[in-house]
């Protein structure tokens, strides 16, 4: 009886469990049930989407289904979340950092979003690099230089300056203190001369000797700057450098960047050496050091300055520098104060009037009538100001050769830069010059020569003005003539057109002339300048030899019936006559002598060898032909216009004939003739009326077609005016000499 009921008991559960059952899977829809109210039927991160007859998951953005599907309903599935970084997602220079279906990106140190926002996810946003040495204050501390650097920056110290440590707890991360003098690694570092001796790599065989000496001088400052403890020797100094100063001579003239570098670090070297000597605490004592090739003197200077008015005296190789206490205090030294006095033998043949750097002269470009007359000496104080003293400091410097009566003087100081130096005269005047002695004043210490000026230097710098005024006004001319050719229409014929070509070729050649002659640093760049002008002024020359035959021919025409006809000679004969044999010139010479173009002074046919032949052999050949022809044709002139009625007009265009008649030698570069005069007592008088009449070629060329010229001027007056021609004729009485007078007769 038990076991029934048990069994009954089970049967009855066993059906309510069916009626659950069913209940739950019955079309909830018919009983109004949505399955996604139930926050269990999708997984987490996922979206419930009900349809007619069930519903469907869909994982939220930023997650991806772990079946791969994008709609699902399966029990199992879960959203995973999609790790954003491991794709290009954010900018350059940016870190990416996943975040639960999304992520976000931050710049880098040294870099700024150029959104504003430190977190962010547009991918249209930047990281731009932060300017840190705009910052004010700058990170870097004083008398440093702040470069700055994508995400970053460096500082340097300054010229003169070295990283101070004791200054960074002040500053910051860094700081820079004046250095007392110089070392190894402050001269010159840029100069990529100096820069093939160091880095312990081999050195190339052109520098062989050039390392040897620069190494040799490198090692003075070693044992000045390493070995601090060491009393500095000025006559082991002397010693040391005197094999360096016997062979910076022997360094080839053509090596200027050597020679420059050289030069550059032995100055600074005893500089720095003479400087350190007297800044030692343990030595302290003038010295007087004499030698072949170095003298220097030096003094310490304790309790004399206590007037202003006390001037020291300092010699060294017959020359001599003084230097008052107000300068000395303007200098600002501290500790230590001490002045000294360097005077070099032998340097100035190296160091030659070829590194005269006067921008403001011509004086630079010349090298025949400069020349070094002193020996090379320098000035040295301990103290930070170096320039700018308001009482100058007076050197005195030995004349090499007697002063002649037409030299002058010239007070040139050692500027040093990149390269690694000139001679300048910023800086230092000339106040006093006799036959055996220069007086210079300077505001500055400096390393010092003196230039001596010839004579001929006055006249070469006045033809310099001279040259350049009438080349510019030329040019000017030049221009106004091209567009009057080529706008004037009533005038355009055969003759404009060779007008208009001389024009062109004239223009050209001028102002390549005024920008590129004294171009030389580059040597490939000054040899097409050389070459182009070698070029363009033969290409005026046959131009001038066209126009002079076309004349002829034309005036000849006057006197002949039927004779040839220029004419019958057609322009593109002409133009290839005009411009290809110049081309053919330039060609040949360019393959005889190819290193015939460009000198050490300027950008021109070298002198040597002949090779400018290759330039005056063509143009006096022309000169000739063409004053034989305008010569012939004047002498035509004279007998046809002697013939004319002398009426009062007919006498008016009969001058103006002759005048344009004679104007062409201007025109036609029969001018240059007077080159070849430029000897003997007349030389100077030639010069000037060889650079005055050839400077002005292109004014003349102005001049006499288009000023002189009736027709033009009607046109330059419609032009003005506004007005419009009413009639376009031809006066082939205009062709001749460039619009002869109309009432002139060609019968």
């Amino acid at each position: 009886m038990r076991r029934f009921n048990l069994l009954l008991f089970w049967g009855c559960c066993g059906l309510c469990s069916w009626k659950m059952y069913t209940v739950s899977t019955v079309d909830l829809k018919t009983m109004g049930l949505n399955e996604c109210a139930y926050t269990t039927t999708c997984p987490a991160y996922a979206t419930c989407t009900a349809t007619t007859d069930s519903f469907y998951c869909t994982c939220k953005r930023g997650f991806r289904a772990s079946n791969g599907q994008i709609q699902f309903k399966d029990p199992g599935v879960k959203c995973n979340d999609i790790d954003e970084c491991t794709v290009n997602t954010c900018p350059v220079n940016a870190t990416c950092t996943n975040t639960p279906g999304s992520y976000f990106c931050t710049c880098h140190p040294g870099f700024a979003p150029s959104n504003g926002q430190p977190h962010f996810a547009d991918q249209k946003a930047k990281c731009r690099d932060i300017d840190e040495c705009s910052q004010d204050p700058s990170p870097c501390g004083p008398h440093s230089v702040c470069t700055n650097a994508p995400g970053s920056y460096s500082c340097s110290c300054m010229v003169g300056f070295r990283p101070d440590p004791e200054g960074f707890q002040k500053y910051g991360n860094f700081s820079c203190k004046r250095l007392l003098f110089k070392c190894k690694e402050d001269v010159i570092p840029q100069n990529k001369q100096v820069q093939q001796c160091q880095g312990g790599a081999a050195v190339k065989p052109e520098y062989v000797s050039f390392c040897a000496l620069i190494n040799a001088t490198f090692r003075v400052l070693d044992d000045v700057c390493e070995n601090k403890t060491t009393v500095v020797s000025l006559k082991s100094t002397a010693k040391s450098l005197t094999p360096v100063l016997e062979q910076m001579s022997t360094l080839s003239k053509s090596a200027k960047e050597k020679t420059t570098a050289l030069a550059t670090v032995v100055l600074e070297s005893v500089e720095s050496t003479t400087l350190a000597a007297l800044l030692d605490p343990s030595a302290n004592v003038s010295q007087t050091i004499r030698t072949e090739n170095l003298d220097i003197e030096s003094k310490v200077i304790n309790e004399e300055c206590t007037e202003q008015n006390i001037v020291f005296n300092l010699k060294a190789k017959g020359d001599e520098m003084k230097i008052g206490c107000s300068t000395i205090k303007e200098s600002s030294s501290t500790g230590t104060v001490g002045v000294a006095f360097v005077s070099f033998v032998g340097m100035e043949s190296a160091l030659d009037e070829r590194f005269f750097q006067d921008l403001q002269t011509s004086l630079a470009n010349s090298k025949t009538k400069l020349k070094i007359n002193s020996r090379i000496v320098g000035g040295i104080m301990t103290g930070g100001k170096k320039e700018n003293f308001s009482d100058p400091v007076i050197y005195t410097l030995e004349n090499i050769r007697p002063k002649q009566e037409l030299e002058s003087p010239i007070c040139v100081s050692w500027r040093t830069d990149a390269k690694g130096g000139g001679w300048t005269t910023s800086g230092c005047v000339v106040q006093e010059a006799s036959k055996t002695h220069t007086t210079c004043g300077c505001n500055q210490m400096v390393n010092l020569a003196v230039i001596m000026a010839s004579g001929e230097v006055t006249m070469e710098f006045s033809l310099y003005i001279i040259s350049h005024v009438g080349m510019i006004t030329s040019l000017v001319c030049l221009i106004l003539a091209i567009a009057t050719f080529l706008l004037c229409r009533s005038i355009q014929n055969r003759n404009t057109y060779l007008h208009l070509n001389l024009c062109v070729c004239l223009f050209l050649a001028d102002i390549l002339f005024l920008i590129g002659i004294d171009k030389t640093d580059n040597q490939t760049g000054c040899t097409i300048v050389a070459g182009a002008l070698h070029y363009l002024f033969l290409a005026c020359f046959f131009w001038m030899l066209v126009e002079a035959v076309m004349l002829f021919l034309m005036v000849r025409n006057l006197k002949v019936v039927n004779y040839f006809s220029s004419r019958n000679v057609k322009l593109l004969y002409l133009c290839a006559f005009s411009y290809g044999l110049p081309a053919l010139v330039v060609a040949v010479s360019a393959s005889v002598h190819p290193k015939g173009y460009g000198m050490d002074d300027r950008c021109w046919l070298d002198t040597k060898m002949g090779f400018i032949w290759s330039f005056l052999g063509p143009v006096c050949a022309i000169m000739t032909v063409n004053f034989i022809l305008l010569t012939w044709t004047l002498c035509i002139l004279r007998q046809k216009l002697s013939s004319v009625n002398a009426e009062v007009s007919t006498l008016k265009d009969t001058r103006l004939l002759t005048f344009k008649a004679f104007a062409q030698f201007f025109v036609l570069g029969c001018t240059w003739v007077l080159g070849v005069f430029q000897i003997g007592p007349i030389a100077g008088v030639m010069a000037y009326l060889f650079t005055i009449t050839n400077s002005l070629q292109g004014a003349f060329i102005f001049l006499i077609h288009c000023l002189l010229s009736h027709q033009v001027r009607e046109e330059y007056r419609r032009w003005i005016t506004g007005r419009t021609k009413a009639s376009s004729q031809s006066q082939s009485s205009g062709i001749l000499l460039s619009s002869v007078p109309s009432t002139s007769k060609t019968g």
